[in-house]
């Protein structure tokens, strides 16, 4: 007797092992028609409190259009305690007939430890979902497929569509309105509309989706504008949509009549394409055929006085006097000392002439720049630069005009 309540103490002496985050998933089923959504809802509960949100997982997949329904706190009694946490619900609807894995996903929790009142960071695994979309029976010839409460189509013209001249148009208007399934499942609405003298210009299609605690609604609009180019006569096509009604069991057909279309006047010449003359084209497919190897051969002849030409152009470019001053003006305004006296060098080699060095203005200018520069004063050297430059394109314009006799440096210069 002793024994056993020495041991039934020794066991209320042990420490009590913490309790770690509890992770469940609910989904109401596994199967579901194209269209339709199922109910996935994952619960994480801990023993103390979440001081952060979990990191939810995401359940996108190919042939999947997945929306998150709600997402809020719960609690519940465990074992005597109040356990808290929070619950997410996911509507998962599958878009084609067959299975999708999901594989298994990770949620990232952070919970306070209830011995520390630390933070804790723990994973939970969920299991591994296969969702199959199922065609019911009587609907297996629906292609595409789509399953609905209730679907309408509704259509508007704006214009008059008969009686039309050239350069007139009209726009056609058709929407789908679909009840208890995401308007994303509609197909394209607007066939092609085939109209002799009718040009057309379809839009993009314009969704507009609902939800109303669960329960989807939208609608589908696409627009096409018919434009008049010449006469002609036909019909914007009609529209049809087969559907699975998921109330009464049954495919119908939601339609649409076609609209008469008519332009008044003469045939648009793009309308009547004239035959092709064959002979004609081989005529002047060979002529091209020749003149290419004529030119061929040509260049092939011309190819190396073309070099020459080139190499001596550049040569001269380089020579000139035009290249040289142009040189120098950007070594100018760029106010670089290091360029500017190579590039005047260069420039003054090759201008006829007096050297523009020997006039009293430009030694003055030098002079004045190198004062700013290297001297104490401050503030012109900017000023510098503009008068130097001026002084060398009126030397430049006055040689390129006159004689070099003309252009000596006057022997009274005003300073």
């Amino acid at each position: 007797m002793t024994r056993l309540l020495a041991f039934i103490l020794l066991l209320l002496a042990q420490p009590v092992v913490a309790q770690e985050p509890i992770l469940r998933a609910e989904m109401n089923r596994a199967e579901a028609i194209p269209g339709q959504t199922l109910s996935l809802r994952l619960t994480v509960l801990v023993p103390t409190f979440l001081p952060d949100s979990p990191v939810w997982p995401s359940y996108e997949a190919p042939n999947l259009l997945v929306r998150v329904a709600s997402t809020g706190p719960v609690s519940e009694r465990i074992d005597g305690a109040t356990w808290s946490g929070v619950s997410r619900r996911y509507l998962i609807a599958p878009m084609l007939p067959g299975p999708v894995k999901l594989p298994a996903k990770e949620i990232a929790v952070t919970w306070t430890d209830p011995e520390t009142n630390a933070p804790r960071r723990t994973t939970l695994v969920t299991d591994a979902l296969t969702i199959t979309g199922i065609v019911p029976a009587g609907a297996e010839g629906l292609d595409p497929f789509v399953a609905a409460d209730a679907l309408t189509l509704e259509q508007s013209v704006d214009g008059a569509p008969e009686g039309m001249a050239p350069g007139d148009s009209i726009t056609r208007t058709v929407t789908a309105t679909i009840e208890g399934t995401s308007p994303m499942f509609l197909p394209p609405l607007l066939p092609d509309h085939p109209i002799d003298g009718i040009r057309s210009y379809p839009d993009s299609p314009i969704f507009e989706e609902t939800a109303e605690r669960g329960d989807l609604r939208g609608t589908r609009t696409e627009r096409v504008t018919l434009v008049a180019e010449g006469g002609g006569a036909g019909e914007a096509p009609a529209v049809a949509l087969d559907w699975y009604n998921l109330g009464t069991g049954a495919v119908e057909t939601a339609r649409l009549p076609a609209i008469a279309v008519s332009v008044d006047g003469p045939p648009a010449r793009s309308t009547m394409p004239e035959p092709r003359n064959w002979r004609a084209i081989g005529i002047a497919a060979a002529g091209g055929v020749i003149g290419l190897a004529l030119l061929v051969s040509a260049l092939r002849r011309l190819a190396p006085w073309l070099t020459t030409w080139v190499h001596r152009r550049r040569a001269d470019w380089l020579a000139s006097e035009t290249r040289a001053w142009r040189v120098l003006r950007r070594a100018m305004a760029a106010r670089d000392h290091a360029r500017f006296r190579p590039a005047l060098d260069t420039w003054v080699s090759r201008l006829p002439g007096v050297d523009p060095r020997r006039d009293p203005r430009v030694s003055a200018a030098l002079a004045a720049l190198g004062a700013a520069r290297y001297g104490t004063a401050t503030g012109g050297e900017a000023a510098g630069w503009r008068k130097l430059a001026g002084i060398l394109t009126e030397w430049r314009r006055a040689t390129r005009n006159k004689t070099p006799a003309a252009i000596l440096p006057p022997l009274n210069p005003r300073m």
